[in-house]
């Protein structure tokens, strides 16, 4: 036998923690590079109008068409980021994100804004997918901190370059300013892709808190079980109330009288409603690692129960007490705090029932929970309208939290056990036939 062989079939020794953590930053890095193509792009749609005079409702469909092709390419993406790796994925993503900014830099037509928007829902889909899945994979202990701080990354990812970008827009206009800072981010994106790579099984070892299954499942064997459609369920209940408060919480500022108050903090002064929206981004990015530290150490389902409840109990509160605007600003806040944690419970929850090896295609078709939401969430004009008052869809979100909560004890708890109980008897046979053969 070769030394090559030998050493091929020697186990790597147990990896570092300072090697783990470079490559969770490293992908922070690449996610904080992605962030402006979604939470900047309300800085152009103005400049865009007043430039070519469309409408602003036509403008807006190149970012939904952002969000659906980033929601539901990502079972494809998944494939391919468990086929070729996270270097290569996150390059390609970075690539075309910066193809899209060059594209809306020089688009002249809808239609290349809206070429500019799918390229751009690939190339964020693309290193999306890959950066959480690589910390799933490097952090089997510590799966929630670690998808919650990526997940943070991207959420909270503009807040460096917001200003900037204006700035630019403001001294330079907007189409340099997609070109600039495309080319920039792209290759911060593509730099850093190469720094990437995926453990092998020697190098991590498994949480001794939590329930995890030992075997690696397959997409198909993912799909047959009963755990993964109670999960879908629940992040579509979860995903889709939060994108309805989330999404109408200007229109609901104005209807409850609380828009324009002016909040006095002694060392500044703002309206009610952008304040609010700062802290949108403040509480995202801290309910991502905070909900995920926490349920690595208390668990996902109990965290889940916690976080559901305190999101409906939070809503039910800004429905009845949302008219006082220090309430309003107080209790927008707790809705935010709550609602982000679902992308890092959901991803770690399915790390932890399914295994790694085909967490990308796994984790992909789970995701396409909020692509489902999205389209439920124009129901909330439409209930409003029928009623005549907000009041009625804020309740009806809550329910959906709090029902996401109830299955998260009454159902997922005794479910995942289960699941987890099947895994292991399912591997010990696996091994037994496989000795035999």
């Amino acid at each position: 036998m070769s030394q090559a062989t030998l050493n091929a079939q020697r186990p790597l020794p147990a990896t570092s923690d300072r090697t783990r953590w470079i490559q969770l930053i490293v992908g922070v890095v690449c996610m904080i590079a992605t962030a402006n193509i979604q939470y900047a792009w309300t800085l152009f749609v103005p400049e865009i109008q007043d430039k070519f005079g469309w409408a602003r409702a036509e403008i807006q469909i190149a970012f939904t068409l952002f969000v659906l092709v980033q929601t539901w390419l990502a079972p494809i993406e998944g494939h391919f980021i468990d086929k070729f790796g996270p270097r290569v994925m996150v390059a390609f993503g970075a690539v075309m994100i910066g193809v899209a900014w060059v594209i809306n830099s020089q688009a002249t037509s809808l239609l290349g804004f809206y070429v500019g928007a799918a390229m751009g829902g690939i190339g964020v889909g693309s290193i999306y997918s890959t950066c959480i899945n690589n910390a799933l994979k490097w952090f089997p202990d510590r799966r929630g901190l670690a998808v919650g701080l990526t997940a943070g990354g991207y959420g909270a990812g503009s807040a460096a370059t917001i200003l900037p970008i204006a700035a630019m827009i403001e001294s330079s206009g907007f189409q340099h300013t997609f070109l600039f800072f495309g080319i920039l981010q792209g290759s911060l994106a593509f730099v850093a892709a190469w720094f990437l790579r995926s453990p092998s099984k020697s190098e991590v070892k498994a949480s001794s808190k939590l329930t995890q299954a030992t075997r690696d499942y397959t997409l198909k064997e993912a799909l047959s079980t009963k755990l993964f459609w109670l999960m879908f369920v629940m992040f579509i209940l979860v995903v889709t109330g939060g994108m309805m408060a989330v999404a109408q919480l200007g229109v609901i500022a104005k209807d409850l009288g609380v828009k324009e108050f002016q909040v006095d903090l002694h060392f500044f002064v703002m309206a009610a409603l952008p304040l609010a929206l700062m802290l949108d981004r403040i509480m995202n990015g801290v309910s991502r690692p905070l909900f995920g530290w926490i349920s690595d150490n208390i668990g996902r389902e109990k965290t889940m129960v916690i976080a559901f409840s305190l999101e409906g109990m939070g809503i039910i509160a800004l429905g009845y007490f949302g008219s006082n605007p220090w309430a309003f600003l107080i209790l927008s806040g707790v809705v935010f705090l709550a609602w982000g944690e679902v992308y890092s419970l959901f991803s770690a929850l399915a790390g932890d029932a399914f295994g790694t090896k085909h967490i990308g295609k796994i984790y992909g078709v789970l995701y396409t929970a909020k692509g489902i939401g999205a389209l439920f969430v124009p129901l909330g004009n439409l209930m409003m309208e029928a009623t005549g008052t907000w009041s009625t869809v804020l309740y009806t979100v809550a329910m959906m939290d709090l029902t996401a909560a109830f299955l998260a004890i009454m159902m997922l708890r005794p479910v995942l056990a289960k699941h987890v109980s099947f895994s292991k008897s399912l591997m010990l046979r696996e091994s037994g036939a496989a000795a035999a053969t």
